[in-house]
């Protein structure tokens, strides 16, 4: 009782800063909302389950709902296996390696989404930039005047490499405090045991971390699923013809240029539902593991 005391003024919180704003964005999925009703040249219409019925019929979703699921799923595989490399590699390195090792990871996370989009555009710029004149000059063939946005797999290759690049820090410290809680004792005795480092590291150390990679896929889950900036900015809004549109994209399209904020609002509602749907298989699958109690 005495935890639900302590836990109800966080809970308060959360209802109003979350739970309101997601009521609304239901309660205007479900009605023909534009900007004729937006401006109050027209009246609402109730549309019910109109709005998803549309969604759910259109190929062009489905498409962007399959890119969405692999450009996620491919960053947040990237993000796990950089930081917790990194994680590893700076419980190893002195002092000083390991503080600019976090120095540098903490400028990429803390670099706003924007500007770091922008720095990457400049890098792989298609005639300035450093990247092609680097290939270029060890002699790769095809790099001169290349461009990294106009192809859809490498303009979707670009992004996620970026996302990588913003998203791996918080698995890095992440991993590298669970590390550092680690008993020495019980690595010693692997290694006495005559346990490899690569077998100490997937009976010993990777069990005893799930807790807190848990906590960082499913965080990396949620934050690569609803990428936006990277995408928009870097693809100019979602690529030649929208070949890179991912759901967020696809919501604020609908809803701000096409200026159906209805239909917007339903793609927000989808993408919520799939981040629980997705969240909750996993911790299922965990507690099937018996990794939570």
């Amino acid at each position: 009782m005495m935890a639900l005391l302590y836990l109800a003024p966080a809970a308060l919180l959360l209802v109003g800063m979350m739970g309101y704003p997601l009521y609304q964005l239901v309660q205007i999925s479900l009605y023909e909302y534009g900007q004729a009703q937006a401006s109050g040249g027209a009246p609402l219409e109730f549309l019910g389950a109109g709005n998803y019925l549309a969604l759910l019929g259109d190929a062009q979703f489905w498409t962007i709902l399959l890119q969405t699921c692999v450009f996620a799923a491919i960053c947040v595989l990237g993000s796990l296996v950089v930081g917790i490399g990194l994680a590893v590699l700076a419980t190893k390195v002195s002092p000083l390696p390991r503080i600019l090792l976090f120095l540098a990871a903490i400028g990429a996370w803390a670099t706003p989404a924007v500007a770091g989009s922008t720095v990457w555009l400049f890098l792989f710029d298609q005639d300035f930039g450093l990247i092609n004149e680097a290939l270029t000059g060890i002699g790769i063939s095809g790099a001169e005047g290349m461009s990294w946005t106009y192809d859809k797999y490498l303009a979707f290759g670009l992004v996620a490499a970026e996302v990588i690049w913003c998203s791996f820090p918080f698995v890095l410290v992440t991993t590298y405090a669970g590390l550092i809680g680690i008993p020495g004792e019980v690595v010693e005795a692997a290694a006495l045991d005559g346990a490899s480092t690569w077998r100490t590291t997937r009976s010993v150390l990777l069990p005893m971390l799930r807790p807190v990679l848990i906590i960082a896929t499913i965080q990396s889950i949620i934050w690569d699923f609803k990428v936006f900036t990277q995408i928009y900015v870097m693809t100019n809004g979602g690529g030649v013809a929208g070949q890179n549109m991912v759901l967020n994209v696809y919501a604020y399209q609908e809803a701000f240029a096409a200026s159906n904020y209805g239909l917007g609002s339903a793609i927000g509602v989808v993408m919520t539902a799939l981040l629980l749907v997705i969240t909750l298989l996993y911790l299922r699958a965990q507690r099937g593991n018996g990794v939570l109690a």
